[in-house]
């Protein structure tokens, strides 16, 4: 279950996790938990192409926060600081895979709401396919910078912080990204 983190919940759970008693900490890494696996293993399926390896990367990336809770200064959003780590992880996941372009998609595919018939839902995977195999040809940087604006709904200020670049190079890939994509459609 996926709960939004306010601001003010993300620095109330930073402060547990550094400064808590064990039973603050445990409850704060839960909590923190909750409110960010979904949208980091939707960022991480989105750069690795597989749920198996997303899961990996998210598991991953929780791991290395518990592990490096101690050095996180609060000068971005716990959430920030969070999404840049699945992103390495989801990186070294993906290239311990060793994955090449041809391989085969996940058949996990968003299905339209509603009750749709067996020709809805054929179409709505074969589209799927077709923007995973266009988003599959981008440059990482183009793919990222798409995914966390489109898929996890982050402001260009956001994108900035998660991946350490000047919110103008977000506005430029952004742009090259949409660009690239319509393209290739």
């Amino acid at each position: 279950m996926s709960v939004t983190l306010s601001v003010a919940e993300e620095e109330e759970l930073a402060e547990a996790l550094r400064h808590g008693s064990a039973r603050e900490r445990a409850r704060a890494f839960d909590a923190l938990f909750d409110g960010l696996h979904d949208r980091l293993f939707a960022v991480c399926r989105n750069l690795t192409r597989s749920s198996a390896e997303a899961e990996d990367a998210v598991q991953e990336a929780f791991l290395a926060i518990h592990q490096a809770i101690g050095s996180f200064r609060g000068e971005s959003r716990l959430s920030t600081w969070a999404y840049r780590i699945a992103i390495h992880a989801a990186m070294r996941v993906r290239a311990r895979a060793r994955r090449r372009p041809g391989d085969p998609l996940d058949d996990d595919a968003p299905i339209p709401s509603g009750s749709p018939g067996p020709d809805a839902i054929a179409a709505a995977r074969q589209e799927a396919r077709r923007v995973q195999l266009a988003l599959d040809r981008m440059s990482d940087d183009h793919r990222m910078v798409l995914s966390l604006f489109a898929v996890d709904g982050l402001t260009h200020d956001e994108i900035a912080g998660v991946l350490g670049i000047p919110t103008g190079t977000v506005w430029s890939r952004l742009h090259g990204a949409r660009k690239q994509l319509a393209a290739m459609l």
